[in-house]
């Protein structure tokens, strides 16, 4: 996995186009054909209401997120695995924008967060990512939030909560595993979660994805 490539044009690209603007403004998601129930492909426009004194996200997280989202659709359509994308970002440029790739590389640590670590640390060639931050699909299981802790990552940003994942079946969360507890807590670490609309779209792609993701 490397940088990510831009989206293709409508009507040739499998992974939706998730544009996020300004909190004031609107965020427009493109789903690809095989995923719209028989609709032809055009945008869904959702409202945005998050206030613009939001503390969750800042303006400047949200095309860092919709990466991430990209991502995750890309990882089931391409076959490589679960509906999870993570992007590193460094100086406001992306380091690395991963998506899960446990079925491709038969690996069940292979988990997207894990898998932009990895490769963000080759690419940067160092083992601490201290000036870097993450933006993933999904909130992080304890083995990926744990990878991010270690590499020393200094900012975590994530839209769709766990349980929106485990109401799907993913059972490698344990959402309560870590939350709340010391770790979590003590963590040298900023922690976001993306709000209203954002999170919607992020949450949406388990929806969207389940009928065609085999679980492994």
């Amino acid at each position: 996995m490397g940088d990510g490539d831009d989206a293709p044009a409508p009507g040739t690209n499998p992974i939706p186009s998730v544009i996020a603007a300004s909190s004031t403004a609107e965020v427009s998601v493109v789903l690809p054909c095989s995923i719209q129930d028989s609709q032809k492909e055009s945008p869904l426009v959702v409202p945005c209401a998050i206030p613009a004194h939001q503390e969750a996200v800042q303006d400047r997280d949200y095309k860092f997120l919709s990466k991430a989202v990209d991502e995750a659709y890309k990882g089931v359509t391409c076959g490589d695995g679960g509906p999870f994308g993570a992007v590193v970002v460094r100086n406001n440029e992306v380091v690395v924008s991963c998506h899960n790739m446990v079925l491709r590389h038969t690996d069940p640590t292979a988990h997207a967060e894990v898998t932009a670590v990895r490769e963000a640390c080759k690419k940067l060639n160092r083992l601490e990512l201290s000036d870097c931050e993450i933006f993933a699909s999904c909130e992080p299981c304890p083995m990926c939030f744990g990878a991010i802790h270690l590499s020393r990552i200094k900012r975590l940003v994530y839209g769709a909560k766990a349980e929106a994942a485990i109401a799907v079946g993913f059972d490698d969360f344990i959402a309560d595993a870590i939350r709340g507890t010391s770790y979590y807590q003590k963590a040298n670490l900023e922690i976001k979660r993306a709000d209203g609309s954002v999170a919607a779209i992020a949450e949406q792609v388990f929806t969207d994805t389940k009928e065609l993701f085999k679980m492994y």
